[in-house]
């Protein structure tokens, strides 16, 4: 399993989003699978990997929470999570991208 955090510089969120992924793969008993992070600097970077905006969790190249569509925008992400709009997607969120590549 590859998991990435892909995201840009000026945003603040993909740091916290890398410990969230951490958190979720020691509860799935998975913590020995390493988090990769993905700067994109560009827009032929974005382009070239699935980049819904920062960050964007992928796992072996999906997004864990699908949108609406990838971008070449280097922007950060707004995620609909259970509590309201965020900059970053919640555990339960990731858990559940993770556990649907696992089945």
């Amino acid at each position: 399993m590859k998991i990435q955090v892909v995201h840009i510089d000026e945003c603040p969120n993909w740091e916290t989003t890398g410990d969230r992924v951490r958190a979720v793969l020691g509860r799935l008993g998975l913590p020995d699978v390493p988090v990769e992070f993905m700067l994109v600097e560009t827009l032929a970077d974005a382009a070239a990997v699935g980049f819904a905006g920062s960050p964007t969790v992928l796992v072996d190249g999906e997004d864990v929470v699908p949108s609406a569509g990838q971008t070449t925008n280097i922007a950060c992400r707004v995620y609909a999570t259970e509590t309201g709009l965020a900059g970053l997607p919640s555990e339960s969120q990731i858990e559940a991208g993770i556990r649907a590549r696992l089945s």
